[in-house]
C-alpha cells in the first residue's frame, strides 16, 4: 500500500515501522547525536557539563520510564522519586559490598533492584486505577522515605549515601576526582541506549499491549491480553528505569546525597516533565527534561543579564508560578505537550519534502 506522510511516500511495512520511519526525523536524531558527542564537549565548560548536562540526561532516563507507565500504559505514578531512592540505595550498597564490581553492573543491577520494588507497589493496579492508584503510588513514596531515612543499615549507619570512586578501562569515572566531561559522556551513552530500547519496546508486542490498556482497559482485556502482566510489566520497566535514573543521580551528579532528597518532590518534578513534554512520547521526555532544568536557569541568569536582579527566592517561587501556569496550559489548550508542538510545526512547515 501506497500513502504519504509529512511529504514522504511510504512503499513497504518495514519503512513504516522503522524506527525513525520519516527522513528529517533521521537525519534530525542523527544531528542531535553529533552535537551530544562532538559539538558539546568541544567548546562546554565544566559547569555545563555538571549542572545542566549530566542533570539533565539523568532526568530524561527517569522521565522515560515515568513515560511508559503514564504516557503508554496509562498508569498514573507518584512515586518515582522513591523508585529513584531504590535505585540509589542499591547501588550504593552493592558498590559497598562488593567493591570490585563494574560501575556498568552496578547501574544495571540497582535498576533490576528498583524493578522488583516497583512490581510490588504495582500489584494494585489491578484492582484500582485513575485517582486510587495515584494514591497508592503516593503510599509507596513515602513508604520509601521513611525506610531509608529511619533504617540505618542502608546508610552504613551515615547521615549521607556516597557514590564511590569507580574506574573503567582504567579511567576514572565516578567520584569527586572525575572529570565532568568523562562523566557526561557515561551518562550520555546510558541515556542513549535506554531511549532506544524504550523506543523499541514501545514498538514491541508489549508496548502494543501497554497502550491497548490505556485506551481501553475493558476491550483489551476481552480481546486477550492479560491486564496485571501487562500492567506489571510496565511498572518493572518504569522503576527500572527510574532506578537506574537514581544510580546515575548518585554517582554521576551528586557524589553525596542525603536520601530525603529522593522525596515527593522530585516525584513531582518528574511529573511535569512528561506533562509539559508529552505523554506517550519519548521525544516528549527528552524536551520535557530539558524545559524543567532549563527553567530555574534562566529565572537565575537572565535578570542579572538583562539588568533586573531578583532573590533566589522570588527566582524560586517564580518558577512554580511558571510550572504551574504551564501544566494548566497544557492540559487543556494541548495534553501532548511539546512533543506535539513539535510535530505540528513540522507537519505546517514540510521539512525536506522529497521521498528517500
Amino acid at each position: 500500500m501506497l500513502y504519504r506522510e509529512a511529504g514522504q511516500f511510504k512503499t513497504s511495512y518495514a519503512a513504516d515501522q522503522a524506527i525513525f520511519p520519516i527522513l528529517q526525523d533521521r537525519i534530525g536524531v542523527w544531528l542531535a547525536v553529533l552535537i551530544a558527542f562532538v559539538v558539546i564537549p568541544a567548546f562546554a565548560s565544566d559547569y555545563f557539563f555538571e549542572i545542566i548536562m549530566i542533570n539533565f540526561l539523568f532526568f530524561a532516563v527517569a522521565a522515560i520510564g515515568l513515560n511508559v507507565l503514564t504516557g503508554y500504559c496509562g498508569q498514573i505514578s507518584l512515586g518515582t522519586g522513591g523508585f529513584m531512592a531504590v535505585g540509589a540505595v542499591a547501588s550504593y550498597k552493592m558498590a559497598v559490598l562488593m567493591p570490585g564490581l563494574n560501575i556498568i553492573v552496578i547501574f544495571v543491577l540497582s535498576g533490576f533492584v528498583a524493578a522488583a520494588v516497583g512490581v510490588l507497589f504495582g500489584l494494585p493496579s489491578l484492582r484500582i486505577k485513575g485517582f486510587y492508584l495515584a494514591v497508592a503510588t503516593l503510599a509507596a513514596q513515602f513508604f520509601l522515605d521513611w525506610l531509608f531515612l529511619r533504617v540505618d543499615w542502608f546508610t552504613n549507619s551515615n547521615t549521607a549515601i556516597e557514590g564511590l570512586p569507580r574506574y573503567l578501562f582504567g579511567v576514572q569515572i565516578t567520584g569527586p576526582g572525575a572529570a565532568p566531561m568523562v562523566k557526561y559522556y557515561v551518562a550520555l551513552v546510558i541515556c542513549l541506549v535506554l531511549a532506544v530500547i524504550a523506543k523499541n519496546l514501545i514498538r514491541s508486542r508489549a508496548g502494543r499491549t501497554w497502550m491497548a490498556i490505556r485506551d481501553m482497559d475493558i476491550a483489551a482485556e476481552i480481546i486477550g491480553i492479560r491486564p496485571l502482566r501487562t500492567k506489571l510489566l510496565a511498572f518493572a520497566i518504569s522503576s527500572f528505569y527510574a532506578g537506574i535514573a537514581g544510580a546515575m543521580m548518585l554517582f554521576l551528579f551528586y557524589d553525596s546525597a542525603e536520601p530525603d532528597l529522593f522525596d515527593i518532590n522530585l516525584s513531582f518534578r518528574v511529573m511535569f516533565m512528561i506533562i509539559i513534554g508529552g505523554l506517550g512520547s519519548i521525544l516528549g521526555s527528552f524536551l520535557g527534561a530539558a524545559f524543567v532544568i532549563m527553567v530555574p536557569i534562566a529565572l537565575i541568569n537572565l535578570p542579572d543579564m538583562l539588568g533586573l536582579p531578583i532573590s533566589s527566592e522570588f527566582a524560586k517561587h517564580l518558577e512554580f508560578m511558571i510550572f504551574g501556569v504551564l501544566i494548566i496550559f497544557f492540559l487543556i489548550v494541548e495534553p501532548n505537550g511539546l512533543a506535539r508542538l513539535w510535530q505540528i510545526a513540522k507537519e505546517k512547515l514540510r521539512l525536506w519534502p522529497f521521498p528517500y
